[in-house]
């Protein structure tokens, strides 16, 4: 599978985001700019010139870690390596610009990411209390 990483180009990676099933309420654009006008990265996987996940973060605490704010993959492009990718390069450019750690927010209906941030060796550092248990937000943080 050739996979290539693009960086910068929002409305791509927002065009992903609109298809990721799990979203029940996809974000608007302008919650995307809103967020993203202090330094940024955004990430886009594509196959051949077809972009097929995304990953945005933010330097959301000014405390030394990057926030992975969103990110994703089309479902018949999972378990193909793409979200490690898409990781990989956030956390080598995160290394870069000398961040101390990357943090993210999940849900605890969302089992996969919980585990896929667990092997990338991540861990549990808090959590939001919900009435729905499914919607607990579960904060992870993974040392650089």
């Amino acid at each position: 599978m050739d996979i290539h990483i693009v960086s910068g180009d929002l409305e791509e990676a927002f065009s992903v985001s609109q298809n990721i099933p799990e979203f029940d309420t996809p974000y608007d654009i302008s919650e995307y700019e809103k967020r993203l006008d202090d330094s940024p990265l955004i990430l886009t996987a594509e196959l051949g010139d077809k972009p097929i996940g995304f990953k945005i973060g933010y330097d959301r605490f000014k405390d030394g870690s990057f926030y992975s704010w969103m990110g994703g993959i089309l479902p018949e492009h999972r378990k193909n390596g793409v979200a490690s990718a898409l990781a990989d390069y956030q956390e080598e450019w995160a290394r870069l610009k000398e961040y101390k750690s990357i943090k993210l927010k999940t849900r605890n209906k969302h089992e996969t990411m919980i585990s896929f941030a667990i092997d990338r060796e991540f861990n549990i550092i808090d959590s939001e209390p919900n009435e729905d248990i499914q919607e607990i937000r579960i904060w992870m943080e993974k040392v650089l």
